[in-house]
C-alpha cells in the first residue's frame, strides 16, 4: 500500500508554502462581491497491520485535499479537489473550480444563514515529533511479541490544515503523532487491548505497556465468569469512557442540537439534573491536538461545557449563530467535541484495583448507541479486557455483555472516583484520512453499572 498525490513540488517548498501560494492566487482570482474560502486537508502517514506479530501491511500515503468556497452576498457554493503538489497543475485546478463556482451561484438561491468571519488574522501551529522508522517499529513488535499472538494496527505521521480567506486571515496547522492500538489473545479468542498514542514515541513506554498486558494473559485462560443481569460496581477505563461520551458528543454539547431539543444531554442543559459536583468537561484547545481555527473563518477557543457538573456552555458553529442568534465560538459545522477534555479526581493508577475491591474491570467498550436519548441512556457491548475482580485482584475473564445505563447514574449518583491522571486519547479515526484531535479522560470508578443480558 502507497500512494502519493504530491509533486517534487511540495517536497521542495513544503505544504504550508505551497498552499500559501495557492491561497494567494485564488484571493486574486475573485471579482468585487465575492469572497473566497479555502481549506486545506493533507497527511503523510505510515500504516503497518500486525497479525500474528508479523507484518501483514506495511505502505505509506500521501495525499491533500483543497476545498474552495465562493460567497458573493447570500449565495454560496462549495466543491474541493485532490492536490497534486505540483503548483501549475493545481493553479490550473483551482481555477477551473472558481470559474465552475461562480456559474454555479448564477442560479443558486440565498443561504439565509450564511456567516463567517471577515477579520484578518493569522495562527500557526507547527510541531515536530519523534516518531518511530517502519523498519525500527516492526523489529521491535516481532522481538517484543515473540511466543505471544499480537495483532495491531500503526498509524503515524504528518497530519495538516490550513486555511485562508481573500478577507487576508491565514491559519496552518501541522504535527507528526501516532496512534498505535494492539491486542493480545489469549485461549478461547478473548483479547487485551491496548492503546499508545502521542507524538513522542518511547520504547520503555512501549515495553511496559506490552509488559502490563502479557501479565494479564493468563487470566484469559480462566474459566469466565458468568454474570447474571444487574447492577454491579465497575472501573471504567478512559478507552471505555471515551465510547461513551464519544457518542454522547455526536449531539450533546451541540448548540444548534440544543436548540431544537434534540440533544442527548438536553435535561443537562436545562438544568433539570446535573452530574456529580467533581465533573468538569471542556473543549481544551490548549491540548494542540487539533487546529485553532475553522473552515468558517474563526479562531477556535476553549469552551467550558461542564463546570462542576453543570452545564456551562455549548459548541456554536457559524451558521447556528445566525439561525438562532447566538454568538460562534469556532465549533466546526457538526459541533461535535475535537478536543475534549476532563478534569480527573484522586484515584492513582496503582490504587484503582484496590480501591475496586470486588467487581468489573471494564477496559473497552463497542457498539455504543442511544437507549433513551432525552434522559442519556447508552446502550452497548462489554469489549476486550474485561475482568471480574475480588479483593482488588483479577481472577476471571467475563464475556461480552450488554449494557444499558445513563450518563447521568454513572456520572451523577454512581461517580466513587476518578482517576488523578486523565490519558491523552488521540482520534484513530483513518477512513479518507487521519482526523486530528481527540480526548483526555480519566477512569471512572462507579458503584454500580448495569449489564442487561
Amino acid at each position: 500500500m502507497a500512494e502519493t498525490y504530491f509533486s517534487s513540488d511540495v517536497a521542495a517548498l513544503g505544504w504550508q508554502r505551497h498552499f500559501a501560494l495557492l491561497a494567494d492566487e485564488i484571493g486574486r482570482m475573485r471579482r468585487t462581491g465575492e469572497t473566497t474560502l479555502v481549506w486545506f486537508s493533507g497527511e503523510h502517514s505510515e500504516f503497518i497491520r500486525f497479525n500474528a506479530g508479523k507484518v501483514r501491511q506495511i505502505g505509506n500515503v500521501s495525499q491533500g485535499t483543497l476545498t474552495l468556497r465562493l460567497i458573493d452576498g447570500m449565495r454560496q457554493a462549495y466543491a474541493s479537489f485532490t492536490a497534486s503538489g505540483d503548483a501549475a497543475t493545481d493553479l490550473r485546478e483551482a481555477a477551473a473550480t472558481v470559474a465552475m463556482l461562480r456559474e454555479s451561484l448564477r442560479d443558486a438561491s440565498d443561504d439565509p444563514h450564511v456567516l463567517f468571519d471577515t477579520t484578518p488574522w493569522t495562527q500557526e501551529t507547527k510541531r515536530t515529533g519523534a516518531l518511530p522508522e517502519p523498519q525500527t517499529l516492526v523489529r521491535l513488535v516481532e522481538q517484543s511479541a515473540r511466543h505471544l499472538d499480537f495483532v495491531g494496527f500503526y498509524a503515524g505521521g504528518t497530519v495538516a490544515r490550513g486555511f485562508a480567506s481573500s478577507a487576508g486571515s491565514r491559519g496552518w496547522y501541522e504535527v507528526e503523532n501516532f496512534d498505535f492500538s494492539w491486542s493480545l489473545y489469549g485461549p478461547g479468542g478473548r483479547a487485551i487491548k491496548t492503546v499508545y498514542s502521542g507524538e513522542s514515541w518511547d520504547d520503555a513506554v512501549f515495553a511496559r505497556k506490552m509488559e502490563e498486558a502479557a501479565q494479564r494473559l493468563p487470566v484469559l485462560g480462566e474459566a469466565p465468569r458468568v454474570l447474571a443481569p444487574g447492577r454491579y460496581r465497575a472501573y471504567l477505563a478512559p478507552a471505555a469512557l471515551r465510547e461513551l461520551l464519544g457518542t454522547t458528543g455526536w449531539n450533546g454539547f451541540s448548540a444548534r442540537q440544543q436548540q431544537t431539543a434534540q440533544s442527548a444531554l438536553y435535561r443537562l442543559h436545562r438544568g433539570e439534573v446535573a452530574f456529580d459536583a467533581r465533573v468538569t468537561m471542556t473543549e481544551d484547545l490548549s491540548l494542540g491536538i487539533t487546529p485553532a481555527f475553522n473552515a468558517d473563518g474563526y479562531l477556535r477557543e476553549s469552551v467550558p461545557l461542564v463546570t462542576e457538573g453543570r452545564s456551562a456552555g455549548q459548541l456554536t458553529n457559524a451558521r447556528s449563530a445566525r439561525e438562532y442568534g447566538l454568538v460562534p465560538n469556532g465549533a466546526h459545522e457538526g459541533e461535535v467535541p475535537t478536543s475534549l477534555s476532563m478534569q480527573g479526581g484522586d484515584l492513582a493508577a496503582a490504587d484503582v484495583l484496590k480501591a475496586l475491591d470486588t467487581g468489573l474491570y471494564i477496559g473497552n467498550l463497542w457498539y455504543v448507541n442511544f437507549s433513551d436519548r432525552l434522559n442519556g441512556r447508552l446502550t452497548g457491548m462489554t469489549r476486550f479486557a474485561t475482568f471480574w475482580v475480588e479483593g482488588g485482584r483479577i481472577v476471571a475473564p467475563v464475556d461480552a455483555m450488554r449494557f444499558d445505563d445513563s450518563l447521568y447514574r454513572l456520572l451523577g449518583s454512581e461517580l466513587e472516583r476518578l482517576d488523578a491522571e486523565p490519558q491523552l486519547l488521540l482520534s484513530d479515526h483513518t477512513y479518507g484520512e487521519r482526523e486530528t484531535g481527540g480526548m483526555k479522560l480519566p477512569g471512572v470508578l462507579a458503584k454500580s453499572f448495569e449489564l442487561t443480558l
